[in-house]
């Protein structure tokens, strides 16, 4: 069942640039198969969103694997710009645009923030992120909003290899690192920690919730 559903996905892409990313474009892959077009509602009843997330999360897997093989010294900072920009050089920039414009739309938003958050995650995974708390949050969400500002700017570079692209990643992890180191000296304060802790103390990653469960 996967394989026929990766089967109709990869056969869709060749027609996105003509039919766009939507259900059009899914029946095309369909009859190219040799499939029934109602195959392909079947597999992407989403349409054209089902088909982004299908891309996106592509993109994801082989960050995941480059990831996995990627060396683990060096400046952590400058470990999460690289991973930012692997994960762009996994991506084409027309069916990135032809997507953004499917999960701009307002009853597709919700997809966008969560494929958002699945290419933080697998980021922070990947470099071996360990928080438990609400930092396990809080570092997904900002993680989030950088990679979503780096490829709108991405798709708008048109510098030679898109070095200014890379030139905005480190900028923008900069002012995420400043910010932590802020948050940091803050948590030093007398009674910061304990309110922190009182205001946030109900948040916990799954990971957490789970290891409670099982003690």
């Amino acid at each position: 069942m996967t394989d026929t559903r990766d089967r109709l996905a990869e056969a869709a892409i060749p027609h996105i640039p003509f039919d766009g990313m939507n259900m059009a474009s899914l029946r095309a892959a369909a009859r190219d198969l040799g499939l029934s077009e109602d195959v392909a509602v079947a597999f992407f009843p989403g349409g054209g969103a089902d088909l982004a997330a299908w891309i996106h999360k592509r993109g994801d897997d082989s960050l995941a694997l480059w990831l996995a093989d990627a060396p683990s010294e060096g400046r952590f900072r400058d470990r999460i710009a690289a991973a930012i920009w692997q994960r762009l050089a996994f991506a084409d920039a027309e069916l990135v645009r032809a997507a953004s414009a499917v999960l701009a739309l307002p009853q597709n938003q919700p997809l966008a923030a969560k494929l958002l958050w699945g290419t933080a995650d697998v980021i922070w995974s990947g470099l071996g992120d360990s928080s438990r708390d609400v930092n396990w949050y809080s570092k997904r969400a900002t993680l989030s909003a950088v990679y979503a500002a780096s490829v709108l700017y991405w798709l708008g570079d048109q510098s030679e290899g898109r070095r200014d692209t890379r030139d905005f990643i480190d900028r923008r992890i900069d002012s995420v690192m400043q910010f932590e180191k802020l948050k940091a000296s803050a948590r030093k304060i007398p009674g910061v920690s304990m309110l922190t802790d009182l205001a946030f103390g109900w948040v916990r990653a799954p990971k957490a919730a789970e290891e409670k469960e099982k003690a």
